[in-house]
């Protein structure tokens, strides 16, 4: 493998603290969206934000992730379709009675109109293993390697104003079938991405203090 100097530019650190402090706040202003406009959002938008998200790290450098760009209003209902009957079925008979107390803040329910409402939906796929040459690849680190990758993803959305949902229907296989991805590729993450709706709600939510959620050594 070839090597190359790193370019890496270093900032004062007057300007380092001040890009840290404006990304703090604007990315705590992110927050999950579930009323969407159906405003149009530049394509452009989105795919800048895909190339930002392929651009994390992974294991080897395996790059183990697929994004599928879902504009299309019959494709989306046809998701929104798949993914209310496993949702009819995860708040019938799946979760726990535990798990649909916690649930009960957020009024949520079966019913899933943004993802038809919401001008696109990205659906992030993980690559099991790779194909080449008609052989198997090994990837490593797949789940880790998406996770950090779909963080990237939200973060640049955020960041070109766009407001974002992060829906995980389970099981999500119906996506492998309706977007025809191979078999080396599953769903892992369902974006519905846009602008939010006038009247679009949020719950008032705590995040825990610093002192709960970190310990410096």
């Amino acid at each position: 493998m070839a090597f190359q100097k790193l370019q890496f530019n270093l900032l004062p650190k007057t300007k380092m603290l001040n890009h840290s402090k404006s990304f703090l706040t604007n990315i705590s202003s992110r927050r999950s969206v579930r009323d969407f406009s159906d405003k149009a959002v530049p394509i452009e938008l989105i795919t800048n934000a895909i190339k930002a998200a392929a651009s994390a790290p992974s294991g080897a450098n395996k790059q183990p992730w697929y994004f599928v760009i879902v504009s299309d209003p019959q494709i989306k209902k046809e998701i929104r379709l798949a993914a209310e009957k496993e949702e009819k079925a995860f708040y019938n008979y799946r979760a726990s009675d535990e798990w649909l107390k916690d649930l009960e803040p957020f009024e949520t329910n079966s019913s899933k109109p943004f993802l038809e409402k919401a001008p696109s939906l990205i659906v992030v796929f993980k690559k099991t293993y790779d194909v080449r040459e008609k052989q198997k690849k090994k990837n490593y680190y797949v789940n880790e390697s998406v996770g950090i990758s779909c963080g990237v993803l939200l973060a640049a959305l955020h960041n070109s104003g766009l407001a974002t949902l992060t829906h995980t229907p389970s099981p999500m296989g119906f996506l492998e079938g309706i977007l025809r991805r191979p078999k080396n590729e599953k769903a892992f993450l369902l974006i519905p991405v846009g602008f939010p709706a006038k009247d679009a709600r949020v719950p008032i939510l705590n995040k825990k203090p610093f002192k709960e959620i970190c310990n410096i050594l």
